[in-house]
């Protein structure tokens, strides 16, 4: 049977005092920098990816940097893969240390609420949210075997309803119905379940990467992707005195 210290484009060695870290949507872009950035801190870093192609692509350039890293296929809409997934970081690591919850998409014909197509809320919602969901409570038996692990679920600041309220903000004529409820639910499932975990040791938050230039935004953003992935590395990275049940920006907690 297949397993991920096995497969031929392994190259360095596993040791069982590094971090072992799955983060979806790690092909490209945001997710990509994250696992690029958690690899470099001499964490095991599995990129979790639906196309296989980019996903083996994105990993072996990394072991090249001397980053121990290898391509996961998960599709967080598919509970097949996150199944097999669970299972084979479970027969080759027996556990997990950080869940980097970063896949997420848009939608075209998604909108303000009067003109939002409902197929396009549906679809951002399985991907953004349920893909979230399903993804952690895939990983959560082996995230409960970590001696200290942490979830980080990549939202935005499109999620907060504060911000939303607030017609002077920068950005308060965004209205995409489907993404930014999506990410408002993906901030509930964090203050949900750091309360759930909170006697577990598991830290879970909430991260806005700021308006980054990527391809869910045609490159419009202002921020670099590293910038933008630099906040999840570091609560994935968070230390023991670290906070839980938070949603943070690179420079302040964020309102709900």
């Amino acid at each position: 049977m297949t397993t991920l210290l096995d497969t031929p484009q392994t190259k360095p060695v596993y040791l069982p005092t590094q971090r072992v870290v799955l983060v979806t949507g790690a092909n490209k872009g945001i997710g990509r920098e994250i696992a690029h950035g958690i690899g470099r801190s001499g964490a095991r870093v599995l990129l979790g990816a639906r196309n296989v192609q980019r996903g083996e692509c994105a990993a072996a350039a990394m072991r090249e940097e001397g980053i121990y890293a290898n391509f996961i296929h998960v599709d967080v809409e598919e509970a097949q893969t996150l199944a097999e997934a669970a299972r084979m970081i479970e027969e080759d690591f027996g556990r997990l240390d950080v869940l980097v919850n970063n896949a997420g998409i848009a939608d075209q014909a998604d909108g303000p609420p009067s003109r939002a197509a409902l197929h396009a809320v549906r679809r951002v919602f399985e991907t953004n949210f349920f893909g979230a969901l399903s993804t952690t409570q895939s990983m959560l038996p082996l995230l409960r075997k970590s001696r200290a692990a942490r979830i980080v679920n990549v939202s935005s600041g499109l999620g907060s309803l504060t911000r939303h309220s607030n017609p002077e903000w920068e950005f308060a004529e965004f209205k995409r119905l489907g993404y930014c409820a999506s990410k408002a639910a993906l901030n509930m499932l964090t203050v949900q379940l750091a309360y759930e975990l909170k006697d577990s040791g598991v830290k879970v938050n909430s991260v806005d990467p700021g308006f980054t230039a990527t391809d869910l935004n045609g490159h419009r953003g202002h921020q670099t992707i590293p910038q933008g992935a630099a906040t999840a590395i570091r609560m994935a990275l968070l230390e023991e005195d670290g906070p839980s049940g938070g949603f943070y920006s690179a420079t302040q907690a964020e309102p709900w």
